[in-house]
């Protein structure tokens, strides 16, 4: 297939960039490496001479000038992300990651072959629902999906993305839209729980104590390697196409000081865990319903949490704590 990811530079573009060439697929990236980098990873991609990256800003108006229009798959990973400018720039969240997916749904209808549209949503749009108390949990795709107060900060990126989701609905395109949950590995930089676990364990004196917040919130994780899966499935199946499907795992929902145990026993550290204050705004409990990409992609749990957590504290301990590098976030 001839595959385009916006957004290919960052954490799942990337591994799903990698998993599209190993397997023979010609990937073009487009990225503004506002958040993606241009490391050794990124480097070994294109050295393979599978994976051309361009780095554009797909909201400059030729931005998507380089880009042929042969495209079999369109991934739309591409979008301002990140709580510190969701915070400090609502407005442009909003009305950014809205035109970069205008302009890549217009790049998608130039196509004269394809045959899926990709569009990466989020678990973000179901937290209106949360709020009001009426979601279930684990949460089907179905679930209600209920507005928080428009005025806030944190509604623009949620609210982009329900706009997208429709944007998508009403293109005429052959559409699938992924809801990640929870998704962790190797370079997704460090202003996530795991890889944030990781650093201050491997860090911690030994004997020291580990701090931990909202210890008794529960989550379910997924490795990275099962949602690349996931979404590869969600962009061939046929039965896909015009729906919403949730990415991630169902189980095992954990709660976050259990998870620290895990980093500590990986870690090989002798550290007490203390638990810490709650984090505002964090919701207690987060699992998603699975039972649709589970069927879609006929498979389910493939990588435990342990295994998972060990491989990503491998990589990071080389890649980022020994040399001091930096990571996708």
């Amino acid at each position: 297939m001839k595959v385009l990811i916006t957004g290919g530079a960052g954490f799942i573009g990337g591994h799903l960039a990698s998993a599209l060439a190993a397997d023979g697929d010609q990937v073009d990236i487009l990225d503004s490496f506002a958040r993606g980098v241009k490391d050794a990873f990124m480097d070994g991609l294109v050295a393979g001479g599978k994976v051309r990256l361009m780095a554009v800003d797909l909201l400059q108006a030729d931005s998507l000038a380089a880009a042929d229009t042969d495209y079999d798959v369109i991934f739309h990973l591409a979008a301002i992300i990140g709580v510190q400018h969701v915070l400090a720039r609502p407005y442009a969240v909003l009305a950014s990651n809205v035109e970069m997916t205008d302009r890549v749904l217009a790049l998608a209808r130039r196509q004269s072959h394809l045959s899926r549209f990709v569009f990466a949503s989020t678990s973000e749009i179901y937290a209106g629902t949360l709020l009001t108390g009426q979601l279930p949990i684990p949460t089907p795709e179905d679930a209600p999906l209920v507005m928080p107060p428009l005025e806030s900060a944190r509604t623009s990126y949620m609210l982009s993305k329900i706009y997208g989701e429709a944007m998508c609905h009403a293109s005429g395109l052959p559409v699938s839209i992924v809801r990640p949950h929870n998704v962790y590995g190797p370079r997704m930089g460090l202003s996530h729980v795991i890889p944030e676990l990781l650093k201050r364990a491997h860090e911690a004196p030994e004997g020291s104590t580990l701090e931990v917040f909202s210890i008794d919130h529960t989550r379910t994780f997924c490795y990275v390697d099962d949602a690349v899966v996931q979404l590869r499935a969600v962009a061939t199946v046929p039965d896909a196409v015009g729906k919403a499907v949730n990415l991630g795992t169902s189980r095992p929902e954990c709660t976050i000081g259990h998870l620290a145990e895990l980093v500590v026993a990986v870690t090989g550290r002798s550290l007490r865990i203390e638990a810490g204050p709650t984090t505002a705004g964090s919701p207690s409990r987060r699992c998603p319903d699975t039972t649709l990409i589970d069927r879609l992609s006929g498979v389910s749990n493939r990588v435990s949490l342990e295994d998972g957590i060990a491989r990503t504290y491998a990589w990071y301990k080389e890649a980022v704590f020994a040399s001091g590098g930096r990571s996708a976030v």
